[in-house]
């Protein structure tokens, strides 16, 4: 195992009935700012008990978060906060709506353009303001972790950005929340975790026995309750597990002291940045074809995959691995996530600005050994049309 430091001060506050639980969370004498997306959690009544929960606290809203949250946007929010003298912020709604957050509440303390944390990915950002999450879709794990990816439509970038100072103060996850989302966004954020654990787990065998063992835990969860969700859209335990497995994906725990992957991530969010293609669905385009063109490096972990999350017992490391990724393409497909770029309407065409891309935001050695180049990215995309 590799040394590490594992970090999380995150308060969750899980189950039913738990926005109520703002009232003990939030400040008192706080200044709130509640940012939301579409307007999603006004019609179903979230906004409302929100408000409820908030009682007499001075509180403004920001509405129009992006699904894919956008630079723009958000300096809109970063003015309303330094115009009205904010000094909480609250998130209400799914990843993007939480990760914008993060993102106000890192440039507002920022002295200079907000931009240059973005193309620095966070490293410089000390100080920011103390963010509240009311989660309704799970999928990003960013209710417990210090990430956010922004969106700058006038540069077709989508960058990530990660500080200490950024990790949301407590987390309120409500699976009843989620009843009323559309299956696709269901779908494609079961999808996203599922990813999620496989660019932390699906790399070279590092010594990681614990770190294994809570990854495949979550694969197991994933592939038996995500086609569960869409047959049985009102069994609350199943939402509830989906839920807590989306937050686990992506907190810290799995990822100290084992090798990170996130090439898949890499060339998702220049496809999803240059053709709108939803975040999920972008990584299930990608990461079948990386792990075939990465095979050797992932050989060892895809045949572990296949032995102890899929049951694959009989025949060679390679037949067992082989097998692990035809059938993550039947779990990714069974969710209605395509696993081809021609799916999308995508050529080779689309290869070249798609390099150009990485190449500008300095994608150019991913992968847990770094040995995902461009050229080997060039492959993987002609491998995944």
């Amino acid at each position: 195992m590799l040394p590490f430091e594992f970090y999380n001060p995150t308060r969750i506050v899980f189950g039913e009935g738990k926005i109520a639980e703002l009232d003990r969370l939030v400040p008192r004498n706080a200044k709130v700012l509640v940012l939301i997306g579409g307007g999603s959690v006004e019609k179903n009544g979230t906004l409302a008990e929100v408000r409820a929960a908030l009682g007499t606290r001075a509180y403004s809203i920001f509405r129009g978060i992006e699904p894919n949250p956008t630079f723009e946007t958000l300096m809109e929010a970063v003015a309303q906060v330094r115009r009205e003298g904010i000094d909480f912020l609250l998130a209400v709604g799914g990843g993007s709506v939480l990760d914008g957050t993060k993102f106000v509440a890192a440039a507002v303390p920022w002295s200079g353009d907000p931009w240059e944390f973005m193309v620095d990915h966070g490293k410089n950002v000390k100080t920011a303001l103390p963010v509240g999450t009311v989660l309704t879709l799970p999928a990003t794990g960013s209710e417990s972790n210090s990430t956010g990816v922004i969106t700058r439509k006038s540069l077709k970038a989508k960058l990530f950005f990660a500080s200490e100072a950024t990790y949301p103060v407590f987390s309120i996850l409500d699976p009843a929340k989620t009843f009323t989302l559309p299956e696709r966004q269901v779908a494609n954020g079961i999808v996203d975790a599922f990813v999620h654990v496989t660019e932390q787990y699906l790399t070279c065998p590092a010594g990681g026995h614990v770190q294994d063992r809570f990854s495949e835990g979550l694969l197991s969860t994933l592939m038996e309750l995500g086609p569960r969700v869409l047959a049985e859209p009102d069994n609350l335990e199943v939402r509830a597990n989906i839920m807590w497995a989306a937050t686990l994906a992506l907190n810290g725990l799995i990822g100290a002291g084992v090798p990170q992957d996130w090439g898949a991530h890499g060339i998702g969010h220049e496809i999803t940045a240059l053709h709108g293609i939803d975040h999920a669905r972008s990584l299930t385009l990608v990461l079948p074809a990386l792990l075939e063109v990465r095979f050797e490096i992932k050989r060892a972990k895809l045949a572990q995959m296949a032995e102890r999350v899929l049951g694959i017992h009989e025949g060679t490391e390679e037949s067992r691995a082989r097998a692990a990724i035809f059938r993550m393409c039947t779990f990714f497909e069974s969710m209605g996530c395509p696993t081809r770029l021609s799916a999308c309407g995508l050529d080779a065409a689309a290869i070249p600005p798609l390099l150009r891309q990485l190449e500008a935001h300095g994608m150019t050695a991913m992968g847990e050994d770094k040995g995902q180049t461009l050229e080997v990215s060039r492959a993987i995309l002609e491998a995944a049309l």
